[in-house]
Formats: C-alpha cells, sequence, structure tokens
C-alpha cells in the first residue's frame, strides 16, 4: 500500500481521473462557485469601499486583488517546484485564501465603521436633542454634529444632509441611511423620525430615549465580550498550534517533517489538518459569539 502512495505517477493518474469526473458532473457549480469568489469577491469589495466613502482607483484595485490571489497561488507553485501535485494544492488554496480574505478584511472594516458609527451616535443624537430643544430644525442639528465631529456618524449626516439639497427628503434621506447601516439603534432612528413626521411629538426626546438604550446595549455587548474574551483566545490559540510545531520542526530538523511536503500521504494529512482547523476555528467562532 505505501509503495502504491509512494509512486507518483500512479498517484497522479487517480487525481487527474478523479477530477475529472468531478468536473463533468459539478462543472456548474464550480463555475458559479469560481465566479462568487473571483469576480463576485471583487464586486463585494467595491461596493463595500462606496458604503465606506472611500475613493479608490479600480484598475489599481483589481491589480492588488489579482496579485493577492493568482499571484500568490503562483508564487506556491513555484515554492513545491518540481513537486506538481502539492503544488497544485497549495497553489489553488492560495488562491481561495486570496480570493476570500480581502473580502473578510473589507467586510471587517466595513463592520467596525458601523459599530463606531453607532457608538457616536450617543454623544451625536445628544448634540442633536440639545439643538432641537433650543430652536433649532433637523437638518440644522445634523449640520452642527458635522461641522463639530469627526468619524463615520458625521459622515454619514453630510451625506444626509448632501442628498436634502439635492431634493431629497430628510425622511427618505435618513430611510436610506438606515438601509445602508445595518444597525438595530440606526434602524430605531429612522423608524422614530417617520413615525414623528405621521403622528407628531417631541424629536428632542425621543433622540434622548434613542440615547440611553444605546447606553444600556453597550453595557450589555461589553459585558459579552468580556466573558467570551478568553474563548476567543482560546480558539485562536487552538488553530494556530499545528502551523507553529510545524514551523518549529522544519526549524530544528527539516528532514523530520518534509515528507509532509514531499510524500502523498503527507499532502492528505496536510489538507485534513487544514480542513479540520477551519471547521473548528467556524464552530469555537459560532459559540463564542454573542449577539445582543
Amino acid at each position: 500500500m505505501s509503495g502504491i502512495l509512494s509512486n507518483q505517477i500512479f498517484v497522479s493518474m487517480v487525481v487527474a481521473v478523479c477530477v475529472f469526473f468531478l468536473s463533468y458532473l459539478w462543472i456548474d457549480k464550480i463555475m458559479a462557485f469560481a465566479h462568487s469568489r473571483s469576480v463576485g469577491s471583487k464586486q463585494t469589495v467595491k461596493s463595500t469601499f462606496e458604503k465606506m466613502l472611500v475613493e479608490y482607483d479600480p484598475k489599481r484595485l483589481n491589480l492588488m486583488l489579482n496579485l493577492a490571489s493568482y499571484g500568490m497561488g503562483g508564487v506556491f507553485f513555484l515554492l513545491f517546484w518540481p513537486n506538481i501535485i502539492p503544488g497544485l494544492i497549495f497553489g489553488a488554496t492560495a488562491i481561495l485564501v486570496g480570493w476570500t480574505l480581502p473580502k473578510i478584511l473589507v467586510q471587517n472594516m466595513w463592520e467596525t465603521r458601523c459599530n463606531r458609527c453607532v457608538e457616536q451616535m450617543v454623544d451625536g443624537l445628544t448634540m442633536m436633542a440639545n439643538g432641537i430643544r433650543a430652536g433649532q430644525s433637523i437638518t440644522q442639528a445634523m449640520e452642527r454634529v458635522a461641522e463639530n465631529m469627526k468619524g463615520p456618524f458625521p459622515q454619514e449626516l453630510a451625506l444626509i444632509l448632501n442628498k436634502t439639497r439635492l431634493g431629497m427628503s430628510v425622511e427618505d434621506a435618513i430611510a436610506e441611511f438606515a438601509e445602508r447601516i445595518q444597525r438595530q439603534d440606526v434602524q430605531m432612528l429612522a423608524t422614530s423620525i417617520l413615525v414623528l413626521k405621521e403622528t407628531g411629538g417631541n424629536l428632542a426626546e425621543t433622540f434622548s430615549t434613542i440615547v440611553t438604550t444605546i447606553r444600556e446595549r453597550q453595557k450589555v455587548e461589553k459585558k459579552v465580550q468580556a466573558l467570551t474574551a478568553q474563548g476567543t483566545m482560546q480558539a485562536i490559540i487552538i488553530t494556530l498550534v499545528p502551523f507553529v510545531l510545524i514551523i518549529l520542526f522544519f526549524l530544528i530538523d527539516p528532514a523530520y517533517i518534509m515528507p509532509l511536503f514531499t510524500k502523498p500521504l503527507g499532502w492528505f494529512f496536510l489538507v485534513l489538518m487544514v480542513g479540520l482547523q477551519s471547521i473548528g476555528l467556524v464552530m469555537m467562532k459560532r459559540i463564542v459569539t454573542i449577539r445582543v
């Protein structure tokens, strides 16, 4: 059995036949997956940048994304040359990571911006409530916040004011703001303004109530983060341990660890390790993620 597995020609033929039949049976799904991970990922990155009001050069962004995916795949393939099979495996893995990682990083930036926007709503709505009590209109109160604060929330208010200057109503501009920032507190703000427009009421008191709600929610979220911080760190450490051990063994005794990269059985266990580690990381992340 070990002699058959060590025969790279036989293993290559088996792998080629399996890839051919899998590609023939699942060609539509494979093409859809490749499109969503490549072109779809690029579109997601571009649309997220636009939502964050970040200016970018489309050609330069495409070049960077291609280098992060296909470029890294080519580098890994050349690193394992002349071992074609591990080069293809790790090259394809690098391409998948290069497709996925920029999207994840940009989405994390967007989530951070949204969270920061909600945090700034406490101070911003307090200033707006004080301005309305002093006799200002809602647009004047927004201008005051946009001029005296820095960050995502005053940027969003400035965008709302620009739309109102172009003829859009304040309610519609705030509704678009709520569609763009998918947070309960923003939805509550937009709903409150729309309801008060129809029924009337004290807008300043409504803003004060929203501020109190956001503060209480933030207290609970910070408490949950403190309770789950240990589990998050454990998940990161457990995921990184196998890769750190491989690097240490490679530095101490390369001959001991090289069969993992030069033998078919070693390639199988490498792929199995990466798959199990990824599944474990996702599961642990879901366990320690508690939404308030």
